[in-house]
């Protein structure tokens, strides 16, 4: 077994902290939901997709 040594080594994963934000978040939704599922556009809508789709098109 593997300990993490005593001090300040901790390393962040900040893809990892993301995604497990987004999955705290879809949980959040999901069970604050009336419907059984969530829809697709609910999915969107709590993963912000349209604006993360704005801000990856080039600017004209």
């Amino acid at each position: 077994m593997h300990v993490a040594p005593v001090g300040g080594t901790a390393v962040q994963d900040h893809v990892a902290l993301a995604e497990i934000e987004l999955c705290g978040d879809l949980m959040i939704a999901a069970s604050a939901a009336d419907e059984e599922r969530l829809s697709l556009e609910s999915i969107d809508k709590v993963l912000k997709v349209a604006e993360e789709r704005a801000r990856e098109r080039p600017r004209s």
